[in-house]
């Protein structure tokens, strides 16, 4: 029986018999046994195989989304390139798969960088970001000749141009400019706003300056803008808000500098379903709003359009993922609520504590028993706020039990973290039964490997 089909319902839904099912991967389903099992690999079994936390991917899910974001694009418009935002996640694996299915790829460090060329990704196909990149960082994009940089301030226009000229190279760029546009989403994942961290404001002739040193620089190429203004963003009209501003701005920049915008990339921050209260637009909504946009706003200007840009990541991979926990513990304080504490928390998932994240949760051997008690799920580290589920219902959940959290495909991996001496979690995809590891279970002595004893 198949529990979910996140295609056609991408919300909570409800079985015939009333139950409601999490925001499973596409080939969820229950298998004979009973068991919850993705792509044909039993939960249970992958628990016992490769311990807890585990993480793991339906890999065909992940390859969908990208051909639905190339599907959605292409019938619009011919011009514009899909880039994978890589800090929603990526490993080495990540990153061939990502060039298998013809995708771009967006670095926002060093080590992201270092990631994808030790996969054999294109460099020219990269993309390479940050609001605070360093020397060293923008030495590697120009070395190894990646395809654009973002310049997300006045100081790194300087220090990259100095850089491509100490090797002897052009470099392409785009300058980040913040529209000014509030996307209703969480305050600490807004980055459009005026007060922004990211990028060159419009106030005060910022970006203005931003494109006549671009211009005069005497080893980098203007090819064109971006902007971003948030992420899990579930209402579209900021997009075609933050369009008009950029139109705008690139008539200005027209008119003043003689230059013209090739290329625009509106960046990502299409929302996903976490819960039964998500409703976020489709990725054919998503599509229709940007090229549509582009097209109106830059002719309304009177400029010619560019070719479009957009950046997915928690679009890709949050619904593909999920994680597995063991419950350690059951612990109920009389009349006031009953802890569940499992193998990981916020050292595998820190959005719950930063962002006040909401997840759902299910038993993998019994995914379709009926809620008996209310449990607030928590993790095994020393903080109070390691909460993973504030409220969840559970079919009696024992110590032993494997507990999964659908939709924890982004950000979770990539903000992990060896608190307490945590390990961080095996990665696996899983596809037509088979699990192939992309990211090892981390040891004790991984942990230790850096560190040097004290000299006596």
């Amino acid at each position: 029986m198949f529990l979910f089909d996140q295609r056609r319902a991408p919300m909570l839904v409800s079985l015939s018999m009333g139950l409601a099912i999490p925001p499973l991967p596409d080939s969820s389903r229950v298998n004979s046994a009973g068991h919850l099992e993705v792509a044909g690999c039993d939960l249970m079994e992958l628990a016992a195989e490769y311990g807890t936390p585990l993480i793991v991917y339906d890999e065909d899910q992940i390859r969908e989304r990208f051909r639905e974001y190339k599907r959605a694009f292409s019938v619009r418009t011919d011009d514009f390139d899909i880039i994978y935002a890589s800090k929603a996640f990526t490993c080495i694996a990540m990153c061939q798969l990502i060039v298998q299915e013809g995708i771009s790829l967006d670095v926002a460090s060093g080590g992201e960088l270092y990631t994808a060329l030790k996969a054999w990704f294109p460099p020219e196909n990269i993309l390479l970001h940050g609001n605070a990149n360093s020397r060293d960082e923008l030495e590697r994009a120009v070395r190894n000749e990646v395809g654009h940089v973002v310049v997300d301030s006045l100081h790194e226009l300087k220090a990259l141009d100095e850089t491509a000229a100490a090797q002897g190279k052009m470099q392409k760029i785009l300058l980040r400019i913040t529209p000014g546009i509030e996307a209703h989403t969480h305050d600490f994942i807004q980055t459009g706003k005026l007060d922004s961290k990211f990028g060159l404001c419009l106030e005060a002739g910022v970006a203005d300056d931003a494109v006549a040193a671009a211009m005069a620089a005497t080893n980098l190429e203007l090819i064109g803008l971006h902007c971003h203004i948030g992420s899990q963003i579930f209402g579209l009209e900021p997009y075609r808000k933050s369009i008009a501003v950029m139109a705008d701005f690139a008539f200005v920049c027209a008119e003043k500098h003689s230059f013209t915008c090739q290329l625009l990339d509106v960046g990502g921050g299409l929302g996903v379903g976490y819960t039964s209260d998500d409703d976020p637009a489709s990725i054919d909504e998503l599509a229709d709003i940007i090229v549509k946009s582009v097209a109106d706003e830059f002719g309304r200007v009177g400029l010619p359009v560019p070719r479009i840009a957009v950046e997915p990541g928690r679009s890709i991979v949050a619904n593909a993922g999920l994680t597995a926990y063991t419950i350690e513990t059951v612990k109920t304080i009389p009349g006031v609520k009953t802890y569940v504490a499992v193998s990981g928390g916020m050292s595998d998932n820190m959005r719950p504590m930063l962002y006040g994240a909401e997840y759902v949760a299910l038993i993998a051997d019994r995914p379709e028993a009926e809620a008996t008690i209310t449990v607030t799920v928590v993790g095994k580290h020393c903080e109070s706020g390691d909460v993973l589920i504030k409220e969840s219902g559970l079919p009696d959940p024992r110590p032993g039990d494997l507990l999964i959290t659908p939709c924890t495909g982004a950000y979770g991996y990539s903000m992990a973290s060896n608190y307490n001496g945590q390990t961080r979690p095996a990665v696996v995809f899983v596809k037509e039964g088979r699990a192939r590891t992309v990211i090892r279970r981390e040891s004790y002595e991984d942990l230790v490997h850096l560190q040097e004893h004290l000299e006596p």
